[in-house]
């Protein structure tokens, strides 16, 4: 009778390790990155906003058409994302610098 008390609780154990491992990070991000452009010009300036729209999608994520909430969440999330990735994008094209990287990351919360 005991191992069969040792043997359900190493089980529940094992059965509740792999749940823990799957959660996801709090504030997904994507790196854009910039240095083969030309953020002089404005086909470059239009190149880096394509991407980071990419990126920006990419992090928000997307909602199933049932779920109007979650589809209010996801622009919500795009907005404000973009908003936010859009002005560290202007510090870099003022700057010219070619080597950094912009770091977009979700703002949910």
């Amino acid at each position: 009778m005991q191992k069969l008390l040792i043997l359900a609780a190493l089980a529940t154990v094992s059965i509740g390790q792999p749940v823990a491992a799957q959660t996801a990070p709090a504030n997904p991000s994507v790196a854009v990155a910039h240095r083969d452009l030309d953020l002089r010009t404005a086909a470059g300036t239009r190149t880096l906003d394509r991407r980071i729209w990419r990126a920006v999608v990419e992090v928000c994520g997307k909602a199933p058409d049932y779920d109007i909430e979650g589809k209010n969440d996801v622009r919500q999330c795009r907005r404000d994302t973009k908003r936010v990735a859009s002005a560290r994008a202007d510090v870099v094209v003022a700057s010219a610098s070619r080597g950094e990287l912009i770091q977009v990351s979700s703002i949910r919360n």
